[in-house]
């Protein structure tokens, strides 16, 4: 059975073609309103806090919102969009949106909790792939909680100690006249703990460096540029915070036949002067077939003429159109060499014209005649 989920715009009460600063606005409204510290132990109210974040988190990122126009709450499960697992997540991911409520930025004071690293990942995709979508396995390094000591960052059996110098506070005040300065506590580094018996593996950091593969859903109609944000696959968290994000941006090679300019797929189809005045039909290659399409090319057909065959572009990721169109320059080539035969056929052609070839000089007047029969 399919759970019904809301629209995210209603969700937020914003319009579709709302900006930035008035998802953000609406997003500060509903975090207010819904926040679990002004609503303790009411159920609907931390639903509905976890509801707006999840809006919010979609809509405030221009990809995802494209996505989720043109393929709604399904369209989302290619992104590597996963929601949120719970108050602390979303308190990290949107810790400025939450600065002067209830006097302070994070819930309960809780700052020292960081959100890890994102990465990037470049992958190179051919025009092919990127007409119809792929689902691509791609593999890279990154930072995770050490094995050995669970990110801790002590030996085993051992737990990292509250700094004496600041009493785990991670800051210490001094005094300089009338004033108290709070710093950074130099003995743990703001880090309110310490370690003394470091772990071997991770050398105390609590991270290890490893191989990470996913597999990567890439959607039809990506370009070179474009971004796709996998929530979660980038580094651990510092104290419990979220991981970072890992950012898959698309180079797309360029194809021998076809060029591109957004959506709109552009070739030159070469012909000869004969099959532009008789006209011809043959089979072109095409990005969405096995087989190739019949290309009709009419009789008479000038030089530089375009050919227009619908749908047959590149998929929009923009959501107002499914397909481009397809734009077949036509480019005649005249031989540069010709045998007797052949000349003999098109003098015979030019006389028909009252073109006939010779060396005898023509009046111009008979000339411009003609240019403008």
């Amino acid at each position: 059975m399919t759970t019904y989920r809301r629209d995210y715009y209603e969700i937020l009460s914003v319009s579709r073609d709302c900006g930035g600063e008035e998802i953000k606005k609406a997003y500060r409204k509903m975090a207010f309103k819904y926040h679990p510290d002004k609503n303790p132990g009411d159920k609907e109210a931390e639903e509905s806090f976890k509801e707006a974040a999840e809006a919010y988190e979609v809509l405030r990122d221009s990809e995802k919102r494209q996505v989720y126009d043109q393929f709604g709450h399904e369209g989302l499960q290619g992104t590597g969009f996963r929601g949120f697992n719970g108050f602390e997540d979303i308190f990290s991911s949107f810790g400025d949106i939450f600065e002067g409520f209830f006097g302070f930025g994070s819930r309960g004071g809780r700052t020292r909790a960081r959100q890890g690293k994102s990465l990037r990942y470049d992958l190179e995709l051919t025009l092919e792939q990127a007409f119809h979508g792929v689902e691509e396995e791609i593999s890279f390094h990154r930072l995770e909680a050490c094995n050995t000591c669970n990110g801790t960052g002590a030996a085993p059996g051992n737990e990292p100690r509250t700094c004496p110098t600041c009493q785990g506070k991670g800051q210490v005040i001094r005094s300089q006249g009338f004033f108290q300065v709070s710093t950074t506590c130099p003995a743990c580094h703001g880090q309110g703990e310490i370690i003394t018996d470091p772990c071997t593996d991770c050398r105390g950091g609590g991270k290890t460096r490893v191989e990470r593969s996913i597999s990567v859903k890439i959607p039809p109609g990506v370009d070179t540029g474009s971004q796709l944000r996998l929530r979660g696959e980038g580094e651990t968290g510092e104290h419990g915070g979220p991981p970072g994000d890992l950012f898959v941006v698309i180079h797309v090679k360029e194809h021998e036949f076809f060029r591109r300019e957004e959506e709109e797929l552009i070739c030159e189809i070469p012909i000869s002067f004969v099959q532009a005045a008789l006209g011809d039909t043959f089979m072109i290659p095409m990005l969405d077939d096995k087989e190739s399409h019949e290309l009709v090319i009419p009789h008479g057909t000038q030089p530089g003429e375009v050919i227009k065959i619908p749908g047959k572009g590149m998929a929009s990721l923009r959501g107002y159109r499914k397909r481009g169109d397809l734009y077949i320059k036509i480019i005649v080539k005249i031989p540069k060499k010709t045998n007797q035969s052949q000349r003999e056929l098109l003098e015979a052609f030019a006389e028909t014209e009252d073109l006939a070839l010779s060396n005898k000089k023509k009046s111009s007047k008979g000339f411009w005649k003609k240019m403008t029969q």
